[in-house]
């Protein structure tokens, strides 16, 4: 019996300290499934939108009314629906909600259900979440994109560039990709600690450096790399997060940090520069949102050696990323649940990746929980590519070490993809 029994709403926490919502659905069958909404900080303006309360109460970010959704008409609206229908019990929540991001409801209420939902499914069939993803078809072990230093609206704005990371598609399987990247991570850590540059610790877990320029990040970043023992370019690589929305409008960028003004152009070409100089492999939103002329020349330029990766331009919906795919405005969508509302929709994007010939990454947002739904979908949809913070805090660490005991579990029936996740040519 996988109709659905009842669906309750909680309010739980998050790791930046703020209320977040849980949702719980158990099944006639007596499935549960349990899922929690995760919230971003650098959001493009075309996301879904989180409910949240106003008022003074935890900066007017409280939940309250979001999961009195969740108990009252979401829950009313799904009772008695069949669970195993995802897309059905999807397409009854954006009809109840009825606005184009969720904006009545909550986002945050909607992701919340629709996970829980696909929780529930799975475990009234009996099978672990990836395998009720997979449904048979091949499965990968994805590459992790993992943050060093943190920056941007993720530390304070200290940096303009919001992540810094490394990736190691060279590794020979996901643990070791983990491996390599955690002596970086502390070979980072005593460079900063040796040179004065240590402030604390970002929102996504890495190190939230002074940086006197951005390039001063890469530089000490390829110094961590070589302090750890491995060769840049080779068994590690650079992957930056621009996030260029947070300071650019209109087709200017203003470097804070560097107090400067950049047109769309010269922006790209800093950028190109950076990519000859340094062993970045992925670039991540180089331009912001409203640009995509930029996003259109950065990619031409250098989308046969990097992958171009499209955030707050798409918004993990399936016509922006069917339409950026066609226009090659970047060869790379990121995926985030949260920020369409729904597990249909969200495969949706995936596959419209997939059909215009781009690679995906599954991404977690900055304000995350112990919620590791997402490593689930990064293999049972074999997206290749998992981008969750740093290789600490909990809230990522639950993400890493349940892709290391999918890994295990996996053995012999799904490989690493390594450089197969990536759409550039292999130096």
């Amino acid at each position: 019996m996988t109709k659905i029994a009842s669906v309750h709403g909680r309010r739980v926490w998050d790791s930046r300290g703020r209320p977040t919502v849980e949702a719980e659905v158990i099944l006639a069958s007596g499935a549960v499934g349990r899922a929690i909404a995760p919230a971003g900080a650098s959001m493009g303006t075309g996301e879904a939108a989180d409910l949240r309360d106003g008022g003074t109460t935890f900066e007017g970010l409280d939940v309250v009314k979001a999961v009195a959704n969740v108990d009252g008409e979401i829950a009313a609206a799904l009772r008695g629906r069949d669970a195993s229908d995802q897309a059905a019990v999807d397409d009854a929540l954006i009809a109840l909600d009825g606005t184009a991001q969720k904006k009545r409801l909550g986002g945050n209420a909607v992701i919340a259900v629709s996970m829980a939902v696909l929780h529930a499914a799975a475990a009234d069939a009996g099978m672990p979440l990836f395998a009720h993803l997979a449904k048979g078809r091949p499965m990968r072990i994805p590459v992790p994109e993992i943050q060093i230093f943190g920056g941007g609206a993720h530390a304070g704005r200290r940096v303009d560039v919001q992540d810094f990371l490394v990736m190691c598609p060279s590794a020979r399987s996901f643990a070791e990709a983990l491996d390599r990247t955690a002596e970086v991570y502390h070979a980072a850590r005593r460079l900063l600690r040796e040179t004065g540059r240590t402030q604390g610790v970002a929102d996504e877990g890495g190190h939230w450096p002074a940086f006197a320029t951005n390039e001063e990040g890469l530089d000490l970043l390829v110094q961590s790399i070589e302090k750890a023992g491995y060769t840049p370019g080779d068994e590690v690589h650079i992957a930056l997060d621009i996030a260029a929305s947070d300071f650019g409008r209109n087709g200017r960028y203003r470097l804070g940090l560097e107090k400067r003004e950049l047109d769309s152009d010269a922006m790209c070409e800093m950028m190109v520069r950076w990519v000859e100089r340094y062993p970045i492999l992925s670039i991540e939103d180089p331009l912001a949102e409203d640009d995509p002329e930029g996003f259109r020349k950065f990619t031409a330029a250098v989308g046969h050696r990097v992958q171009v990766v499209g955030d707050d331009l798409l918004v993990t919906d399936p016509d922006r990323v069917t339409d950026a795919a066609r226009r090659k405005l970047v060869n790379c969508a990121l995926i985030k649940p949260n920020q369409i509302g729904t597990i249909t929709q969200t495969l949706a994007a995936l596959e419209a990746a997939n059909a215009g010939k781009i690679s995906a990454i599954v991404s977690a947002r900055s304000g995350e929980t112990e919620d590791t739904t997402i490593a689930h979908l990064a293999v049972g949809w074999n997206a290749g590519q998992f981008k969750v913070g740093s290789i600490t805090r909990g809230e990522r660490t639950a993400k890493w070490n349940e892709m290391l005991r999918l890994e295990e579990r996996l053995a012999g029936k799904a490989v690493f993809a390594g450089w197969s996740a990536l759409p550039v040519v292999r130096n």
